[in-house]
């Protein structure tokens, strides 16, 4: 920081009313304390906003009334007889502009904050399907105008789903309309890449659309155009293979796939309402399919709104279409996030009693477990546990790590041991597969004590520990910086006959050097070399840097030569080169 004062200069939106002081004790580096004045409206709503925790918290408080510049005479007029303390007064004439954040005063520390700023902040505090963005951007009272609304998208252009439904908010702003650039910008960001084309390709039309006749909405007959050109266009071969394998006519209007990818852009973006909106306009003219109302249910689910997503179920077995076991499990799984286990537990039970539903799968049961132990349900959990064997359907591996490792990120270790025990005592005793679910877990974690809890018990059941162990088990005592807890694992490989692999090698071998421990590192280079083992590319870069750093030119010839038995100059130039453009398409 300076040594004399903090100045924030903030844009000037109106009339002047209430003055207010920002007093900057916990700066370091200033012989004095500072009080910046600001006299112009609106500031301390948009510094609230700018900074992180309420604004009382950093000292703005209300201490006077002004009308203007006029009214900064000197320190009586702040109520401050202390002399010494400085005072800054923000006047009109500090104001320069958007971009111009200069100040009439030399020796000063400027902090420009601007609308773009404030808005971009907001944006992605608020960007999570849980919060509403809507209302924060609201609240800001920011006025809104293309170049603002432009520079936001491009700051969001790699957040495709983010900056559409600020694109969307800002069209239902008043005295606010798209100008052509802003279509532009936002085409663009959602036709960027293949993948988003193929995602948000309905969307630009519908955009490309608008801009071309200056309409904020788009008529339902023109919108069915759309949809038809676009399914002409892009979907025709998917409806000849979908013919040819059924062998039957296609009774469904061909432009309700299209009209599919666009609810399901809208969703995914977060703007379910607008889409069940669009749904709804759209329905008399075009027949929806069980896709549509698969893709306005995830949708809730996603916002977290499980009840309105229960009724478009009800309204799509209604028209004859039957959910799967899939959209059930998704219900369920958004019944547990929301906090309405009960609710969850009961369409649990519906699906077990229906005889025209699918029964649960393993996944369905890990769901309902899980929540159940998370909410101290231990006894209702097992009973589920008990039930989902008795019923034959067994967990697989995902569905082990999955049950595991939300019991462990609960905090509910001991349960995760009695949910082996209790599979053991029926018959399906955990294997290799099951322990190193468990143990990934753990490592993940950084639970050494749990770690070798477990692998004791592993060594104690007969179940020995693979390669594969053991490495998960190097690597966590490596990121922990437990040097000895990875040397003692070393050791522990060869005591149990272990044979390691290439990764057992980078691992600890990259985590001797990081650790400064070059000797011990050196020594397992000499002994890679001395069996042959073919290190990746990416690691052999990496082990050369670091002998290079330290200067053993003969450790760098060893092992270039030893690699050059597997990779040639060819090969490292082209692993460069893609090296290169990777690097500079994260720079965007």
């Amino acid at each position: 920081m300076g040594r004399s004062s903090l100045l924030i200069i903030l844009r000037q939106t109106g009339r002047l009313f209430n003055g207010f002081y920002l007093q900057y004790p916990f700066v370091n580096g200033l012989s004095r304390a500072t009080t910046i004045c600001f006299n112009s409206p609106m500031l301390v709503s948009r510094l609230s906003i700018l900074i992180p925790n309420h604004a009382n918290d950093f000292g703005l408080r209300r201490d006077f009334s002004c009308n203007g510049g006029n009214d900064f005479v000197g320190d009586d007029d702040y109520g401050i007889h202390d002399t010494a303390e400085e005072v800054i007064s923000v006047n009109d004439d500090d104001f320069v502009g958007d971009d111009d954040c200069g100040i009439h005063g030399i020796g000063e520390e400027v902090i420009c904050v601007n609308d773009a700023d404030i808005l971009h902040k907001i944006v992605i505090e608020n960007s999570g399907f849980d919060n509403s963005m809507e209302e924060a951007l609201d609240q800001a009272a920011v006025g809104l105008t293309s170049e603002l609304v432009v520079k936001i998208l491009h700051r969001l252009r790699f957040e495709e789903k983010i900056a559409f439904r600020f694109f969307m908010w800002a069209a239902s702003q008043e005295n606010y309309r798209h100008e052509y650039k802003v279509y532009n910008e936002m085409i663009d960001i959602l036709s960027s890449t293949k993948l988003r084309i193929k995602q948000f390709g309905v969307i630009c039309d519908v955009l490309d659309y608008m801009k071309r006749n200056d309409r904020k909405s788009v008529p339902i007959e023109v919108l069915l155009t759309i949809l038809r050109k676009y399914t002409e266009k892009h979907m025709t071969e998917i409806m000849k293979c979908s013919r040819k394998k059924k062998r039957v006519r296609v009774k469904k209007q061909p432009e309700i796939n299209a009209f599919n990818l666009l609810l399901d852009a809208l969703c995914k973006c977060g703007l379910v309402e607008d889409a069940e909106v669009l749904f709804k306009k759209m329905r008399r003219k075009l027949a929806p399919d069980a896709t549509t109302f698969s893709t306005l249910f995830f949708g809730w689910c996603r916002v977290k709104n499980p009840k309105r997503g229960m009724e478009i179920l009800e309204e799509m077995t209604g028209m004859g279409f039957s959910p799967d076991s899939f959209i059930y499990n998704a219900a369920i799984d958004s019944f547990c996030r929301a906090g309405m286990v009960s609710k969850a537990v009961e369409l649990f039970e519906f699906m077990k009693s229906s005889s025209d539903l699918s029964p649960p799968t393993a996944n369905t049961y890990a769901i309902i477990i899980l929540v159940l132990v998370k909410n101290d349900q231990i006894d209702d959990s097992f009973k589920v546990v008990e039930d989902m064997i008795h019923s034959g359907c067994l967990p697989d591996v995902s569905t082990y790590k999955k049950l595991i490792e939300g019991m462990c990120l609960a905090g509910k270790i001991q349960e995760a041991y009695r949910f082996l025990e209790e599979m053991a005592k029926k018959g399906y005793p955990p294997d290799i597969v099951t322990y190193n679910c468990f143990l990934k877990v753990l490592c993940d974690n950084k639970k050494a004590d749990e770690v070798s809890r477990l692998y004791g018990k592993m060594c104690e059941v007969g179940c020995m520990p693979s390669v594969h162990s053991f490495n998960m088990i190097l690597e966590m005592f490596i990121t922990m910086g437990d040097l000895d807890g990875a040397f003692y694992t070393w050791n522990e490989m060869d005591k149990k006959r272990c044979d390691r692999d290439v990764n057992s090698y980078c691992v600890m071998i990259e985590g001797l050097f990081e650790s400064n421990k070059i000797e011990n590192a050196c020594l397992l280079l000499e002994d890679v070399v001395n069996k042959g083992i073919k290190l990746p590319y990416q690691k052999y870069d990496l082990f050369l840097m670091h002998l290079s750093k330290i200067g053993d030119l003969r450790g760098i010839q060893c092992l270039s030569a030893h690699m050059k038995t597997f990779y040639n100059p060819s090969m490292a130039r082209r692993f460069a080169l893609s090296q290169k453009r990777q690097s500079l398409s994260l720079r965007g």
